[in-house]
């Protein structure tokens, strides 16, 4: 059976979430409803996507047959799934719940454990992808559970994606991803000190970057991030709170294996730095506010 044949809701239609949903409607899927913490968001993508706005988390799971989750952390997964008063897994038998947040990877296996207790399945879809790919349906996703379970919905996990990658069993998306976001934002860091060194010697920035790109010092980080940092626009597409969790979700992945990450926790410091001065809403960038002289933090 055709994923397009069965009914679609979606929990958290923040940014990354609502462009899902959006690309989603555009290539025919059925929409059954939309839901958030903040009422007003959910209802004003409901009435856009002409589906319904589903004021309870019983709801979304009683009128749906597929459930994606984009929600922010293992806390908020927490509550959507195992709240007392209400959560998805009410009447949950027969249901598919995909959830797409950067997570620990016990609390995907946690999830996949509670709903084979009530006769659902879940699957671990987590993205290293932007707002702009969300819309486009061009994530990368890297899947995480059964293997029949992945299988049952490529088609859909196609539609949202450019490049899908079935990692493995539960919880080993989750740790590809937390690695893939402690490389990521240590590139970050180390390409705001580098150009803000540079800064310092009254070198050419731009000439800086060239010659980062065709040596050692290239990276993909070095694409998407050196013009915001030189240029001072941040526009955010992942924010310093994100990474600031995600490097803690890797650290706590790393330690549980026993390596030692000096890198990783020295990156954390400067983004929970970002975060003590107010700064956790803004793109991960800003982390060159620290280290550029004369920035906001009076360096």
């Amino acid at each position: 059976m055709s994923s397009k044949e069965k009914s679609i809701g979606l929990v958290g239609v923040g940014r990354m979430g609502a462009n899902m949903a959006r690309n989603l409607k555009d290539k025919g899927y059925r929409l059954s409803c939309v839901n958030d913490v903040i009422d007003e968001t959910a209802a004003a993508l409901a009435n856009e996507l002409g589906c319904a706005h589903a004021e309870t988390l019983a709801e979304v799971t009683a009128t749906s047959d597929i459930i994606l989750t984009v929600v922010t952390n293992d806390a908020a997964m927490e509550s959507i799934f195992f709240g007392e008063k209400d959560n998805l897994f009410t009447n949950a038998a027969g249901k598919l719940f995909i959830n797409c947040a950067t997570l620990s990877p016990g609390m995907h296996i946690k999830l996949e454990e509670a709903a084979v207790g009530v006769g659902a399945e879940t699957l671990e879809g987590c993205m290293a992808s932007s707002i702009t790919q969300a819309r486009e349906g061009t994530l990368y996703l890297m899947i995480g559970g059964k293997r029949d379970t992945f299988e049952s919905v490529k088609d859909l996990l196609d539609d949202l994606s450019v490049n899908l990658r079935f990692v493995g069993e539960a919880g080993k998306a989750a740790q590809v991803k937390a690695l893939v976001n402690m490389v990521m934002n240590i590139n970050s860091a180390a390409l705001a000190e580098g150009l803000g060194i540079g800064d310092a010697l009254g070198l050419d920035l731009e000439m800086l970057c060239e010659i980062f790109s065709q040596t050692g010092a290239n990276s993909r980080v070095l694409e998407t991030d050196s013009e915001d940092m030189l240029g001072r626009d941040h526009e955010c597409y992942f924010s310093a709170d994100h990474a600031a969790k995600d490097s803690g979700i890797a650290i706590a992945v790393a330690e549980g294996a026993g390596i030692a990450v000096p890198l990783a926790k020295a990156t954390l410091a400067q983004y929970e730095k970002m975060v003590e001065l107010g700064l956790g809403d803004l793109y991960k960038s800003w982390i060159a506010e620290l280290t550029f002289k004369g920035r906001v933090t009076g360096n």
